[in-house]
């Protein structure tokens, strides 16, 4: 089986998910779009790295939580290998983060604005959904807001 326009549809509606439900905290439909063992590495972005969806989600979900949050994609890359079942995608990025009150002192900002990328495996899984199982987020341009003087 090759990768046909239905499957690289697909795959941009999985990421349009994935900003959509993180920015309005839906958290089951953000954990829908991973796979179980979701590899995910912020380390190129200053941040961590985290096996498993469900560590993945408690660990995204304690940081933004009460967050305002918009992250958008654009420009995707998609790679399909050989059967079709997986692709490498690169999406360039931006997002805005805007802390909550309860984690502008523990963050020492008032949020941020970056751009950049992220680099990500998805797979077909058996009930026909594309998913992502790795994801690496990098910065090109992080700006910081600054805590006011």
């Amino acid at each position: 089986m090759t990768a046909n326009f239905a499957d690289w549809v697909a795959i941009c509606e999985t990421k349009a998910r994935y900003c959509r439900c993180l920015d309005t905290k839906d958290w089951e439909g953000y954990a829908d779009v991973f796979t179980e063992d979701l590899v995910l590495d912020t380390s190129p972005a200053g941040g961590y790295k985290v096996e498993g969806r469900d560590e993945a989600i408690r660990t995204i979900r304690r940081s933004v939580e009460t967050a305002k949050t918009a992250h958008q994609v654009h420009n995707p890359e998609i790679t399909f290998a050989a059967d079709g079942q997986s692709a490498d995608v690169i999406w360039a990025m931006n997002d805005r983060v805007a802390w909550g009150e309860d984690r502008i002192e523990a963050m020492g900002d008032l949020g941020h604005t970056g751009y950049g990328h992220y680099r990500e495996q998805y797979v077909k899984c058996a009930d026909g959904k594309w998913r992502i199982r790795r994801q690496v987020l990098s910065y090109l341009q992080f700006d910081l807001v600054p805590l006011p003087k």
